[in-house]
């Protein structure tokens, strides 16, 4: 059993997904992976949230340090051995150690980016994300409700949700990274702003209809593994 490397949690994501040809996605993987699909339909999703509270093994949290911000644009993919996970085109974060750290020990596309994000008493979350080097502001204003529910087995929500396994392409070859929490609480959203800039700074064409597929949840404490072959 591989030891524990990291603990870390991730608060208020905002999942927003559209639907995507597989055979779009499946030529930009490494080999090894395979896009997963649900009904024969691919999924591409960008996901802002907060991380809070990362520290490695042993370590204290540090201020200034422990907590930032991110946003990923990910797709569902499985591996030869039929493993479900997911792959990472980019992750824009606004914590300078954490990308460092994300590209080093993970190899991992992190994106160095200004970030703030505001929550009114309300409930409504601001998020705005500006990657280095890009003037567009991409920005995000959505509502987490209050009642949760976890994703039934055999459902998208499932599919799209209950994922804990992540693939990174390194010098050696593939790698995968398990990661462990509980499952998602899920919860809907009340969505007022939404932006797909993701898509262009990827190199996919920028999606001109609203998501296909929104949920959210309140977040949930991970463990983080080391990559393994």
């Amino acid at each position: 059993m591989q030891p524990v490397i990291m603990h870390q949690r991730w608060d208020d994501l905002l999942f927003l997904h559209w639907a995507y040809d597989p055979a779009q996605i499946q030529k930009r993987l490494p080999a090894g992976l395979h896009v997963d699909t649900f009904d024969g339909q691919a999924w591409i999703a960008i996901v802002p949230f907060f991380m809070r509270g990362i520290r490695p093994r042993f370590c204290p949290t540090v201020p200034g340090l422990s907590d930032f911000l991110e946003m990923n644009l990910r797709t569902y993919v499985h591996d030869d051995a039929g493993r479900p996970g997911v792959w990472f085109d980019s992750l824009d974060c606004n914590q300078s150690l954490a990308v460092w750290t994300a590209r080093t020990l993970f190899h991992l596309p992190y994106q160095k980016a200004a970030m703030t994000a505001t929550r009114r008493a309300d409930g409504l979350i601001h998020y705005r994300s500006q990657r280095r080097g890009q003037a567009h502001v991409s920005e995000f204003k959505y509502r987490l409700k209050t009642t949760t529910h976890l994703a039934a087995p055999g459902t998208l929500e499932f599919f799209l949700a209950e994922r804990y396994l992540l693939f990174a392409n390194t010098s050696s070859g593939l790698r995968s990274g398990r990661v462990h929490h509980e499952p998602y609480p899920l919860a809907e959203v009340a969505l007022e702003a939404w932006d797909a800039d993701l898509f262009r700074l990827n190199n996919y064409p920028v999606p001109t209809r609203p998501p296909d597929h929104i949920i959210g949840s309140p977040g949930v404490q991970v463990k983080v593994f080391p990559l393994c072959s």
